[in-house]
């Protein structure tokens, strides 16, 4: 039998376009299913705060095609304390709000896990973070749009670097994880990726560099900003020095990666993983990140959802160096 009767929905962490999606569809299908959604501004902040918001079905128009979250996003040191974590329980009482659906990433369902051992209220985890590097689905809410971001940019970048016979270093980003940098580096045809996840051998590099094609007029190399290299430009200091003669520039695109509409894919991502909160806190789940593993909904407890990837698609690498001659 549900008792639960009202839901509370928050995002917390980095943004990634698609949020807004998930809320909207948090919303719509607890409203389907008769029950009070609860809309809590800038996160585990907000609810130790009292930020709360009802929801209803107008609360929620014309916003998937919107990046960002309109519910507001921030990090909280205060909940990592347990007297912190007491306020926020002590403010979902006063609300009545009896289940949450936690937006976000590794650290958002880390905090999550320890609310649920503490003060027993169910939490479902959607997967938003564009760097998809969350165990238990194929793709994170917000993924998808950041690397067309990125190949729109690079894309924008080569025609430049076409035109002047450069080299262009372009740092994305990827702190931890280098998937945006291997995907997009792969669907831009870049000369080289460089990721947290495999060591970066600069003299391979500067070979790879010094036995290009003569009549290729522009180079793109990948960087991942977590890359063991140093990053852009302790590569591009590196590249310099070895061939004073390129004409070497670089580009941090930076939080450009964050924003923006979100495309198809995560609308309907963030669509289908919503309804599947609300209908798994309706069955009785709680401590698990829903995903999408071989396009289905798949469930994977938070405490192994928040282990990074480690290991990349080794065929992925494989195509880097047989597209890279």
């Amino acid at each position: 039998m549900n008792t639960i009767k009202n839901i509370g929905v928050f995002t917390s962490g980095g943004d990634s376009p698609g949020m807004n999606a998930a809320i909207r569809a948090v919303v719509r299908t607890g409203l389907y299913y008769n029950l009070q959604v609860t809309g809590i501004m800038r996160g585990y902040d907000g609810m130790i705060n009292g930020e709360f918001i009802p929801m209803e079905r107008k609360s929620v128009a014309n916003i998937i095609q919107r990046g960002g979250t309109i519910l507001k996003t921030a990090r909280s040191e205060e909940f990592r304390t347990k007297e912190g974590r007491e306020k926020a329980y002590q403010q979902l009482k006063k609300q009545n709000i009896d289940a949450l659906v936690a937006i976000g990433g590794d650290g958002t369902f880390t905090g999550a896990n320890i609310f649920i051992d503490e003060f027993h209220i169910p939490v479902i985890g959607l997967p938003g973070t564009i760097d998809n590097d969350l165990v238990g689905t194929d793709y994170t809410i917000g993924y998808d749009t950041a690397i067309n971001t990125v190949v729109e940019a690079v894309d924008k970048i080569r025609d430049t670097a076409e035109s002047h016979d450069r080299l262009f270093i372009v740092e994305v980003m990827g702190r931890d994880s280098g998937l945006i940098a291997l995907r997009s580096g792969i669907g831009t045809g870049a000369e080289s990726i460089l990721i947290p996840e495999t060591k970066t051998d600069i003299n391979a590099l500067l070979a790879r560099l010094e036995k290009g094609r003569k009549d290729k007029s522009s180079k793109i190399i990948i960087v991942a900003e977590g890359d063991d290299a140093g990053g852009a430009f302790e590569i591009a200091t590196i590249v310099k020095g070895k061939f004073p003669a390129i004409d070497t520039r670089i580009s941090i695109l930076g939080h450009i990666q964050r924003g923006g509409a979100p495309s198809c894919m995560d609308r309907v991502l963030a669509s289908r993983l919503g309804v599947a909160a609300v209908e798994s806190l309706i069955a009785g789940k709680k401590g698990e990140m829903i995903g999408v593993v071989n396009n289905n909904i798949h469930f994977t407890p938070f405490a192994n959802a928040i282990k990074h990837i480690a290991d990349v698609n080794a065929e992925l690498l494989k195509i880097v160096d047989i597209l890279s001659l």
